[in-house]
């Protein structure tokens, strides 16, 4: 088989790897229709993160059931599935509670730029489509397993309601589908923050009513000047910086809710400004495998088209381009095809 190995920052490969079997019998085995590049995957890459060793990347994944252990009995070999980034057994106290990202036996997928993946926790983990869909869906599903399940969990952190306003920080993939979350939602204006001209086309389409192009503490004052000095119900953090943190706390009204789904760098938190601000404040990795089963229905029935987060379309093979290309910001969201 086939995948993705980091070895260094910027220094993505397309290598030759062992064929994988099965360790334990809860897992699976799949064979990738379509996998991609996250957004996430550029902290590594930029050195933000540190790499001590090579190791396989990726963690998005829709494909098809090559092989189950013994313990398997939610989906058999040759159907089509599609699970979330973090793996879950779907019958522990968390998952039960509806947190299935904080499963007592979850797993962080991380071999998924590959042609083959080894899913562990495969029972509770993987939803099966009822049959396999078009090659058109595709992508959508594959936005349903990271981008969308987050982006839906950003609005759902920030208790986005029918009527309200929404702020999006952040112009990512998951920005983008948060967007979609948001108009699902029921909210009446959505605010996006992005500098991006082709973002802003995306959002809008998705259903942003407003873009902001100021950052920071300027980006804050436009936002409470939308709002009549008070402030936005609901803001989506979907970036992660510190910047980001803050200018979604000082945007939100007091009592409005920010939702945070950026996976959190050099964040900091002053709680005796929190406490004072009455902010709400919930994030974490999305509990994807709670909306899997109604996102993939809104994808198959057309009712939203995450899909469209995909700019950039290359063979596996040109793993390492699907990086650059996002790190230039030349794409929102690599799509890569075994």
């Amino acid at each position: 088989m086939h995948g993705a190995v980091i070895h260094a920052p910027g220094d993505v490969r397309f290598e030759t790897l062992d064929d994988l079997e099965i360790l334990e019998p809860t897992d699976a085995i799949i064979r990738t229709a379509v996998t991609c590049v996250c957004g996430s995957d550029l902290w590594p890459w930029r050195g933000l993160d540190a790499t001590d060793e090579a190791h396989p990347m990726g963690h998005e994944y829709v494909g098809f059931v090559e092989a189950v252990g013994s313990e398997v009995a939610s989906v058999e070999p040759g159907q089509f599935v599609v699970g979330s980034f973090a793996t879950s057994d779907n019958t522990c106290a968390n998952c039960r509670n509806g947190w299935q990202s904080n499963c007592l036996n979850r797993e962080f997928m991380s071999t998924c730029q590959a042609d083959y993946v080894r899913i562990p926790n495969a029972q509770g983990t993987l939803v099966a489509t009822d049959g396999v869909p078009d090659e058109e869906f595709w992508p959508g599903l594959l936005a349903v397993s990271d981008v969308m399940g987050t982006g839906w969990y950003a609005a759902e952190a920030a208790e986005v309601e029918p009527g309200s306003t929404a702020v999006v920080v952040g112009d990512g993939a998951v920005g983008l589908c948060a967007v979609i979350a948001a108009k699902e939602m029921g909210a009446e204006r959505i605010v996006v923050m992005s500098r991006h001209e082709p973002r802003q086309k995306l959002a809008r389409e998705f259903g942003a009513t407003d873009i902001v192009t100021e950052r920071g503490e300027d980006g804050v004052a436009r936002i409470k000047e939308m709002t009549d000095g008070i402030g936005a119900d609901s803001i989506l953090e979907c970036v992660g910086t510190a910047q980001a943190m803050q200018q979604a706390l000082h945007s939100a009204r007091p009592g409005g809710n920010v939702g945070f789904v950026g996976l959190p760098h050099e964040v900091a938190i002053d709680g005796q400004e929190l406490f004072f601000t009455h902010v709400g404040l919930r994030g974490g990795p999305a509990p994807v495998r709670r909306y899997l089963p109604d996102l993939i229905d809104r994808v198959l029935s057309g009712r939203i088209d995450p899909g469209r987060v995909f700019d950039l379309t290359l063979p596996l093979e040109q793993v390492a381009e699907g990086y650059r290309a996002m790190d230039e910001r030349r794409a929102v969201k690599a799509l890569l095809t075994p």
